[in-house]
C-alpha cells in the first residue's frame, strides 16, 4: 500500500535528522501539490535571553521543513544536501506555537529550491522567511 504524504514527512522526520532536530518537535500538518504545512510547537528550550525564539531554531526549522517537504512530495527521503538557505528574521517571534509553510518553487532531477514563511498562530504577519536550494546526491 502507497504510503500518504504524510507518512513519508513522518518517517523522514523520525529516520533522517540529528537528535537535536527531532527535538524541535516539527510536526507535518498537510501536504498539497505545491508545498507543506508543519507546526513548530511551543518550546521553551527554543527561547534565547531575550525572550524570543531563536533564529537558529527557525532556521534549522526551515531547512527540516524543505527537506521534509520534498520527501512527501517525491514519495520518499532522496539524500540531497543542502547548498543555500538564505534566512530573513522580519519581526521577533515570542515564544507559542508556529506556522510554517514550504512552497516547493523547483523539484529537478539534481536540484530543488523552495521558500518558506513562518508566522506565529494565529498571526497573519510573516515572522520569518527563507529560500532555499538543495542538491540531490542519488536518483
Amino acid at each position: 500500500m502507497p504510503q500518504s504524504a504524510i507518512e513519508v514527512a513522518q518517517k523522514a522526520l523520525d529516520t533522517v535528522f540529528a537528535p537535536w532536530i527531532v527535538d524541535l518537535g516539527l510536526r507535518p500538518v498537510s501536504f498539497d501539490e505545491t508545498g507543506g504545512n508543519f507546526l513548530l510547537p511551543e518550546n521553551a528550550r527554543l527561547v534565547h535571553v531575550g525572550g524570543v525564539v531563536c533564529g537558529q531554531a527557525t532556521a534549522s526549522a526551515a531547512d527540516t521543513a524543505c527537506v521534509v517537504t520534498l520527501a512527501a512530495l517525491n514519495g520518499r527521503f532522496r539524500i540531497c544536501t543542502t547548498v543555500d538557505l538564505t534566512t530573513h528574521f522580519v519581526r521577533p517571534l515570542k515564544p507559542g506555537d508556529i506556522d510554517v509553510r514550504v512552497e516547493v518553487l523547483s523539484n529537478g532531477k539534481r536540484m530543488a529550491y523552495a521558500r518558506v514563511e513562518m508566522r506565529a498562530k494565529g498571526d497573519h504577519r510573516v515572522a520569518v522567511t527563507a529560500t532555499s536550494a538543495f542538491a540531490y546526491l542519488e536518483d
